[in-house]
């Protein structure tokens, strides 16, 4: 399990994303509980989720409406399967508006590029 927290902060929203190999929903389901074992996981506002397994694509938006679609789409462009990445997110007090999926987009990015 790779985590990198704090990767940015808008408008007082803090983010951290994670990820790991995983070779099936149970698996993944699985990451995100253990990720939640940490505390400062557990009280976040959204964990967010996506993974590209054999058997399809899973998602969990977590209360953040089409953020988990946003990994799905950036995991289906690297061709990155059998891998989930959590976005986390603990809001700020501002609302983000369409922002918040760049922010996601943003998380991901730099976990794709700490991969590397």
């Amino acid at each position: 399990m790779k985590v990198i927290e704090n990767v940015l902060s808008d408008r007082g929203s803090k983010y951290a994303v994670a990820g790991g190999p995983v070779a099936s929903a149970n698996e993944a389901r699985a990451f995100v509980k253990t990720l939640c074992r940490r505390k400062k996981f557990a009280k976040a506002t959204h964990n967010i989720w996506a993974v590209l397994l054999p058997d399809g694509p899973l998602k969990n938006d977590d209360g953040e409406s089409g953020a988990g679609l946003v990994i799905l789409r950036m995991l289906e462009r690297e061709g990155l399967t059998n891998h989930i990445i959590v976005v986390t997110r603990w809001f700020g007090g501002v609302k983000l508006g369409g922002d918040r999926f760049r922010r996601v987009q943003d998380a991901v990015r730099a976990y794709l590029e700490a991969m590397d």
